[in-house]
């Protein structure tokens, strides 16, 4: 897939687990699991917003598109 989510290094970067996030956020472990691991089909422009302001970064330091 040409967009790769970049949530696993952001997530080092902070010190922060995948379950931290999600109770910050307020989405589903599930449902950030499929987001970290590239599975997901979409991303609303809400949960891009909480990741952000959680996370304190741009879309862009999570988004990443690749021309393969």
């Amino acid at each position: 897939m040409p967009i790769h989510v970049n949530l696993d290094a952001m997530l080092r970067e902070r010190g922060m687990t995948l379950t931290e996030l999600s109770e910050r956020v307020g989405l589903t472990l599930a449902n950030l699991s499929i987001l970290k691991t590239g599975k997901a089909k979409a991303v609303r422009f809400s949960t891009l917003e909480a990741l952000c302001r959680v996370l304190d970064c741009q879309p862009g330091d999570i988004l990443e598109f690749s021309g393969d």
